[in-house]
């Protein structure tokens, strides 16, 4: 995973989800599928460093040569289709929650929990942060990050801007993947963002509030309706705030 890079086609939005930039011989084939299936198979139970292109054959039902013929460049090819194929479901998953949402609040919670909920229940990405944290730190510190919150930010700023102008949807997408990626990385007690009520708290407590500061400016955009609508905090979650402590939300 660590030889693979972030390509996405800039400019995704609503009615696009998230496309590949196609590599050399990349068009899907069934003995493609099952050799990506099987690496991730063998990923999740052994890691990268442990899982060998005999591995990877045996999960995928074929010989090492077929794996060969359909990725020549071996392992490494493997890898890369393996990280391109896993952030595109990402992405698609995404683009199916937040493309259901109805307001700004709805957009951000269904696209925050359903972030996390993909991350945290990845089994191969799991197995390597557990056990190899030295391929996935780097994309979350430093130069790497600004290309995670690049990518992400092309994809979720045309659903945020449905309610909000250019300049707001792009820093609220910012803002929403750091705190997915500050919490995924360090949790804090009682926060679970994969509970879409959790988000809902969260977003309520600290991001429309956020939103509302940026539309005040003079000369910003009058919000869309459907951000001083829910902007209200509901009297249920007042008189039970989310635990932070100093740090959590930056």
């Amino acid at each position: 995973m660590g030889a693979a890079r972030l390509e996405l086609v800039q400019g995704t939005g609503p009615d696009a989800p998230a496309r590949r930039i196609p590599a050399a011989s990349s068009d899907p084939t069934p003995t493609r599928v099952r050799v990506i299936d099987g690496a991730l198979h063998c990923i999740a139970r052994q890691g990268v460093a442990g899982t060998t292109l005999d591995d990877v054959a045996r999960a995928a039902r074929c010989s090492r040569a077929t794996v060969y013929r359909a990725f020549p460049g071996g392992k490494d090819a493997v890898l890369r289709a393996v990280v391109d194929t896993e952030v595109s479901r990402f992405f698609s998953a995404l683009a199916v929650r937040m493309g259901e949402a109805v307001d700004i609040e709805d957009v951000l919670v269904a696209g925050m929990s359903e972030a996390a909920t993909e991350v945290s229940g990845h089994a191969a990405l799991g197995q390597v942060l557990r056990h190899e944290p030295e391929l996935v730190l780097p994309w979350l510190a430093f130069g790497r990050l600004d290309e995670v919150l690049a990518a992400t930010c092309a994809f979720t700023t045309p659903f945020l801007g449905r309610f909000l102008d250019t300049a707001e949807s792009k820093r609220v997408a910012e803002w929403a993947t750091r705190i997915v990626v500050s919490y995924l990385a360090c949790p804090a007690t009682g926060v679970d963002l994969t509970d879409p009520a959790h988000v809902r708290q969260l977003v309520r407590q600290f991001v429309l509030p956020g939103i509302r500061a940026l539309s005040s400016r003079p000369g910003a955009r009058r919000p869309a309706a459907g951000v001083s609508s829910v902007a209200r905090v509901d009297p249920a979650f007042a008189a039970h705030p989310i635990e932070t402590t100093k740090g959590d939300v930056s």
